[in-house]
């Protein structure tokens, strides 16, 4: 049996409707899960994040309890992931029991390297996180553009000791422990100029929306602590059972997570793992923000675009086609509408949906026998990019195939040729057809949907009967 594979988004806060910067990431992680069901055993894990101060107050702005609130947007972040064909095992809400119950052991776990003390800083909203002088411009936070809030409480931090800061090292300098690697490099960076002591708690009577400390009834787990815990507490844990084991422990773990959370994901989370003594995540792949006019897409500054009207004009595969291949997997992308329909119309309408039309049209109107389609058709090169998470270039490579497939039609000429020469126009016509059909497997983990509707025409025989990818002008 294969290495079983698990794979993770981060969780969402659920303070707002879900944008297309969280679609990305789940559109990313399914292709990853899809390629890897090809080959074995798959975990794929995704949720929504519930506590933390922003939520709370976004609940109290509406007159709304906070369970209630995050009730019905929990629902939204459910249905975007069916409405984008994500095909998850487990959608981890870390308002369940279960997840509370993870949380508190895993607090128990590493209570050695945790102790309560005063703290006076400056804390964003926005970020959920405690941040620096020097980590703002004209005294704002550079994603939020708001002014942090001075905090001075009381909180149990979690103590960063040198023994940890070099055991982090050492697993830094795995190339392999975070794509891209300049991410890597700043990871290293942060532990060498800085990573040291973080909070793990707030004051219940400030915040009384969070899961309580264990032995600490006026303290509730900072927000990052709890939601970290998810990647675990999905799989079943503290029971060390099936899941776990397979998942975790014995098999490749990745995580997917936005550039701006390097310290959360690399560092805060390995290091509460080995406090534990639970195996440091495999990889953490981190992409780059989907930007409106080069600001990060956020929902605290409310620039987002809604994925959900996307898909209602354009469809799931269009959306999912967009992600792939329009934005890049590790640096910013800007959105425009613009963009979008001129992607979608070159292609989409033009490109993949007139090549569907032509090749089956032709075969519909002069095939008897469907063509025989060989195994092991897709080149090493398209899955070596899936497996380097370079999402862009494996798609680029699909549309490089249906470029050469209708240059094929134009040089050739097969409808014209079939009715000179049956046999060898009939010959032409097959071939096309496989290579139609080994472009809707190469499609298979982008545009599902796309793939299978391809495939059931092959083997039917038959042409579409309208256009399917409609023009939008």
């Amino acid at each position: 049996m294969s290495k079983s594979f698990y794979i993770t988004t981060t969780l969402p806060y659920v303070n707002a409707e879900p944008h297309i910067g969280f679609a990305l990431e789940l559109v990313q992680a399914d292709i990853i899960a899809r390629v890897k069901r090809l080959h074995g055993d798959v975990f794929f894990n995704t949720g929504t994040d519930e506590h933390g101060l922003k939520v709370y107050r976004a609940a109290e702005a509406v007159n709304l309890p906070p369970q209630e609130y995050v009730n019905g947007f929990a629902e939204r972040y459910l249905e975007l992931q069916k409405r984008l064909n994500v095909t998850t095992d487990a959608f981890l809400r870390t308002t369940s029991s279960a997840h509370i119950v993870a949380a508190q052991e895993l607090w128990r776990r590493c209570s050695k390297d945790i102790e309560k003390r005063g703290f006076k800083g400056l804390y964003c909203v926005g970020c959920e996180a405690f941040v620096k002088e020097n980590d703002l411009i004209d005294g704002k936070c550079t994603d939020h553009n708001t002014v942090p809030e001075i905090v001075e409480e009381e909180n149990w931090f979690f103590k960063v000791s040198n023994e940890y800061k070099s055991k982090i090292l050492t697993y830094l300098k795995q190339a392999s422990v975070i794509i891209p690697e300049s991410r890597r490099l700043e990871a290293i960076d942060f532990v060498k100029n800085g990573f040291g002591d973080f909070s793990v708690s707030r004051p219940k009577e400030r915040l009384p929306w969070g899961i309580p400390v264990p032995g600490d009834d006026s303290q509730v787990m900072y927000v990052w602590f709890d939601a970290l815990t998810n990647y675990i507490s999905t799989l079943g844990w503290p029971a060390e059972g099936r899941h776990f084991n397979r998942f975790w422990q014995e098999g490749e773990t990745v995580q997917l997570a936005g550039k701006d959370q390097v310290r959360f994901q690399s560092l805060m989370w390995q290091v509460m793992l080995l406090s534990a003594k639970i195996k440091l995540t495999d990889k953490v792949v981190y992409h780059g923000h989907i930007t409106s006019e080069g600001r990060k897409m956020s929902k605290s500054i409310g620039n987002v675009v809604n994925p959900f009207d996307l898909i209602d004009e354009y469809g799931t595969d269009a959306v999912r086609y967009f992600l792939g291949r329009h934005i890049n997997p590790f640096a910013d992308s800007d959105f425009t509408l613009e963009r979008f329909k001129e992607a979608y119309h070159s292609g989409l309408a033009n490109g993949l949906g007139n090549l569907i039309s032509r090749v089956m049209k032709m075969a519909q109107d002069n095939l008897i026998q469907i063509p025989t389609t060989p195994d092991h058709t897709i080149s090493a090169e398209f899955w070596n990019l899936l497996d380097n998470f370079e999402f862009n270039k494996a798609t680029d490579l699909i549309w490089q195939e249906i470029t050469m497939l209708d240059q094929k039609i134009q040089t050739t000429e097969p409808f014209k040729l079939v009715k000179i020469d049956r046999e060898q126009g009939v010959k032409l016509i097959s071939e096309l057809v496989v290579d139609l059909y080994t472009i809707a497997r190469m499609l298979s983990p982008i545009m599902p949907e796309t793939s299978t509707m391809i495939k059931d025409l092959i083997k039917t025989n038959r042409a579409p009967e309208k256009p399917i990818f409609p023009r939008k002008d």
